[in-house]
């Protein structure tokens, strides 16, 4: 498998090439937001990591070709890697040998901090207030890009919410509730397996699901900073914020909320389970509003299905109306090649975007537009739209954006070992407070 990734990776930088050097003529200057001189059309192009029949993509192929038909010889080459580890790896070979494409997609990671750092990225608050559209954009959607310096240097192109779907026959037959706390969801599972029900669907295979967990008790305990000390080794897995989600994590293994084999099931096997009636519970985001808030949704469920958001713990130091609310990956732009034909396409596209998005029936990025309801609708769906509007100013940020690359490989390796029991508490926080010391000052300096 690694020879074939380094293989796809190396396929791409032979692909993109061309692109990334022959054309453009950038001043490589991150902060020269407004370039002048004359619009040539080329071919530019965009990797990214989203699905190749997302709305996303579909919409900016749209919006290419609108562009085009003004600008002869413009075309937008999507180059799509779904699957996010091979992306990272192809990403990550493009920028060490300098041929990284116009746009290109990141999260804010250690890594993509590194690049911006390297003047590799252009600004983007500079780039959206140019376009006079910064404004327009939600203050979480770009919250969600920016490093830990405060700065932006990745466009968002959507908003997302994060809830528990749970199905209200299957927690009525256990004899259980909605959980006021974090802490209750252990109790809870235990309950719902001595009702011949699986608590909760997770998608292991993917790894970051599993993530999502270990994430919440010290974002109630600790707030946000948490995880940007921890992972420069300022807090560790030792600190009681810490040692709350270890003991918490291997707490949910002994009741076995997540279902039989989980680590070997996917993003699919998750869903089904849920939407199978099989699982109490699911933990993901608005963009699965088509799958569980129409009529495309298990008829023999759909009357059951309701969601909550992230529990609080005792003494939170965060609101219940703050959870996780990523504005997904973003795209950033190669300031190598950024040229007067890249930012006229940009601002072309980022200001027909928002109203293509929202018609979509997603959250869009932006407060400017209105989401559109589909006709199938379940109540469900406008009610997980209006918990936009009333959300706080702290985010739980996913721990995958945040943790260099090796503590990150280490901690979803050690988090499902954890979990399965094969692991304890003591040896899962000696190893990864290892694991940051030796790693974190690489990319934390």
């Amino acid at each position: 498998m690694k020879k074939l990734l380094r293989a796809a990776a190396a396929a791409a930088v032979a692909a993109l090439a061309l692109t990334a050097c022959g054309g453009g003529g950038g001043s490589g200057d991150p902060a020269n937001v407004s370039p002048t001189g004359e619009i040539k059309p080329r071919e530019i192009s965009w990797l990214l990591s989203r699905p190749a029949d997302g709305a996303v993509i579909n919409i900016m192929k749209k919006l290419a070709d609108d562009y085009a038909k003004d600008h002869p010889g413009f075309a937008l080459n999507l180059i799509t890697t779904p699957d996010r580890p091979s992306y990272i790896q192809k990403l990550e070979t493009l920028a060490a040998a300098n041929k990284l494409p116009e746009l290109f997609d990141t999260d804010a990671t250690p890594f993509a901090q590194q690049l911006a750092k390297q003047g590799k990225m252009v600004d983007a608050e500079k780039l959206l207030k140019s376009l006079d559209i910064y404004d327009d954009y939600r203050p979480g959607a770009l919250d969600y890009q920016r490093f830990d310096d405060g700065s932006l240097y990745m466009i968002p192109f959507q908003f997302e919410l994060e809830f528990i779907w749970y199905n209200k026959a299957l927690l009525e037959k256990a004899g259980v509730s909605v959980p006021k706390s974090l802490d209750d969801i252990p109790a809870m599972c235990t309950a719902l397996r001595d009702a011949g029900i699986t608590p909760i669907a997770l998608d292991g295979q993917d790894q970051w699901p599993l993530e999502r967990y270990v994430a919440y008790q010290p974002f109630r305990e600790a707030g946000p900073d948490f995880v940007q000390k921890l992972k420069k080794g300022e807090a560790k897995f030792t600190d009681p914020a810490g040692q709350k989600t270890v003991e918490w994590m291997a707490g949910l293994g002994k009741a076995k909320c997540f279902q039989d084999g989980f680590s070997a099931q996917g993003y699919s096997d998750a869903q089904n389970q849920f939407t199978s009636g099989q699982a109490a519970m699911y933990n993901i985001g608005t963009w699965e509003l088509p799958s569980l808030a129409t009529g495309k949704l298990n008829a023999a469920v759909r009357d059951d299905i309701d969601f909550f958001t992230l529990p609080a713990t005792d003494g939170s130091v965060t609101s219940a109306n703050e959870f996780v609310s990523p504005s997904g990956i973003g795209m950033a732009v190669n300031s190598k090649t950024y040229d007067p034909l890249v930012s006229d396409f940009l601002k072309f596209a980022l200001e027909k975007y928002p109203a293509e998005y929202a018609a979509t029936g997603a959250l869009s990025p932006t407060t400017n537009v209105q989401t559109t309801i589909p006709a199938n609708a379940t109540p469900l769906y406008k009610k997980a739209l209006d918990a936009a509007n009333d959300l706080g100013d702290k985010q739980a940020m996913p721990w995958d954006t945040q943790l260099d690359p090796t503590t990150n490989g280490r901690l979803q390796q050690e988090l499902v070992l954890l979990v399965q029991g094969n692991i304890t508490p003591e040896q899962f926080t000696k190893t990864m407070d290892a694991t940051i010391k030796q790693n974190a000052p690489k990319f934390f300096k």
